[in-house]
């Protein structure tokens, strides 16, 4: 091959190559100012370049990575689990907000608030070791499928939020997931699921104990919460279990609004961007009013603060991988 073919099939290759970066967004400010930020901050010998070790990127993880509509995914799995205990507890048929979960009553189980949350938890997540209870999360999504989609939950994560993921860590970021939802309920799935392994999950945790059962040693997960990881929550989790601010921070609700305003106020080069859901056709389109993931504050301060608000609709091509 001569060459003046090689050079002619190199500028061919070139341009598609290049479209490869995000390929499931659409062309636009919110790419641009993504892929701008990622060059400025790994141009060596540039006035925004940070090392490699500082490259720390931050994710929410319900709504931001995967659906959170019609209701958390930990909440569907909640609910799958009291009607499986339920038989070992019938007092539950006439006691709240077990009843209402029970009943299908979705409405009822939203009024019982945080309290009914907590005590839906303590009832499902606790009793057990962290080695049983990740077998009982792992088969849960092996098997639970999402109420509109019915596809299994852990197919309905954002296509476009992996890729970023994928082109953060090519670019020499690390990347990790803090979240409101419980860490190990989390850990079994991610690394599959986003690439980011368990010990890069921060979450809301339960108290666990040390024991001894049959000359092994276990840890079982007691009803007693140990920390939340929500609201101001976040940049508490992060300073503690990773112990560097990050420079780059997705989220999607005003439960992120902390976290947000940790990472961009450091000093440093720093990029926030927030998931607004306006794509009812293809996923959900809610934003202040929801009772899941409310987004009001974050977005009235966005545009001062200088982080992008992602357009679902009109920022990306396709939201799940199994769109046509």
């Amino acid at each position: 091959m001569s060459a003046v073919v090689v050079f002619f099939l190199v500028c061919l290759a070139g341009p598609a190559v290049a479209q490869e970066v995000l390929p499931s967004w659409n062309d636009g400010t919110a790419k641009s100012d993504i892929v701008a930020y990622v060059k400025k901050v790994t141009m060596e010998g540039g006035d925004g370049y940070v090392a490699p070790d500082e490259r720390i990127a931050v994710f929410d993880n319900d709504g931001t990575l995967w659906t959170e509509q019609p209701f958390y995914f930990q909440l569907g799995f909640m609910l799958d689990r009291v009607k499986v205990l339920a038989p070992q507890h019938p007092e539950w048929k006439e006691k709240e907000p077990f009843k209402s979960v029970l009943a299908g009553d979705l409405g009822a189980i939203a009024k019982s608030g945080e309290k009914g949350i907590v005590e839906l938890g303590m009832a499902t997540h606790t009793g057990m070791t962290t080695d049983e209870f990740a077998k009982i999360v792992f088969d849960w999504f092996a098997t639970a499928e999402h109420p509109r989609f019915k596809r299994p939950f852990n197919d309905i994560t954002y296509l476009p939020m992996r890729e970023l993921l994928d082109y953060l860590r090519a670019n020499g970021f690390k990347t990790y997931i803090v979240s409101g939802g419980g860490v190990e309920f989390m850990r079994p799935i991610t690394e599959k699921a986003y690439g980011i392994p368990p010990e890069q999950v921060i979450g809301s945790t339960i108290t666990t104990q040390y024991e001894i059962v049959a000359d092994v040693p276990v840890l079982r997960r007691q009803p007693k919460i140990d920390f939340i990881d929500d609201g101001p929550g976040k940049p508490v989790g992060i300073n503690k279990f990773i112990g560097r601010r990050p420079i780059f921070v997705a989220g999607n609700s005003d439960g992120d609004y902390e976290m947000l305003r940790w990472v961009t106020g450091g000093g440093r080069p720093s990029f926030a961007m927030i998931v607004h859901h306006t794509d009812a056709k293809r996923e959900y389109a809610y934003d202040r009013k929801s009772e899941f993931g409310r987004l009001d504050k974050a977005l009235d301060e966005a545009a001062q603060r200088n982080w992008l608000v992602v357009d679902m609709k009109n920022d990306w091509k396709k939201v799940y991988a199994f769109e046509k």
